[in-house]
């Protein structure tokens, strides 16, 4: 193939075009989230915490019992409570108690979260026009196949 992950792992040969292709999946994985915890820490918010006030955006004005979080996120974390504490804290989202099952903890995303997230999207947006730079509309539906056809089997 390309000699772009030789080059990165400075690695001449790979012991099949498997190991090839999980090794360029995983630099590809490693580079755009680097380049994500970048725009993200532009901020004073985690990759994970933006995750986070985009999957609680995406129910606003409703909250998500944080196993729902976790159902959603991209990258498993080990801590959702603690991630929404901070978020809590910062004023980005508030918790209260569910109006159907008292002991059930709903989390909402703030007006001042729904700001912050307008506020870093053009900055996010970046990462994704990078891809427009290197992928045709058609590559960039390829992609995703492939990456579903690998980890779609996989989830439940």
């Amino acid at each position: 193939m390309g000699d772009s992950l030789s080059h990165r792992l400075k690695q001449r040969a790979f012991s099949s075009p498997y190991q090839e292709a999980m090794l360029n999946v995983m630099v590809a994985a490693e580079n755009l989230t680097r380049q994500l915890e970048e725009r993200c820490a532009e901020f004073g918010v985690t990759l994970s915490q933006y995750n986070v006030l985009r999957i609680l955006k995406g129910v606003y004005p409703e909250g998500h019992a944080r196993c729902n979080v976790i159902e959603r996120m991209l990258h498993f974390s080990p801590d959702v409570t603690r991630l929404i504490d901070k978020l809590v804290k910062s004023g980005f989202a508030r918790r209260d108690r569910s109006v159907d099952d008292g002991r059930l903890s709903l989390t909402f995303i703030t007006e001042e979260g729904l700001n912050l997230l307008e506020k870093m999207n053009d900055n996010v947006m970046t990462v994704e026009r990078s891809l427009v730079d290197k992928l045709s509309e058609q590559e960039a539906r390829q992609l995703s196949a492939l990456c579903e056809k690998v980890y779609g089997s996989i989830l439940v």
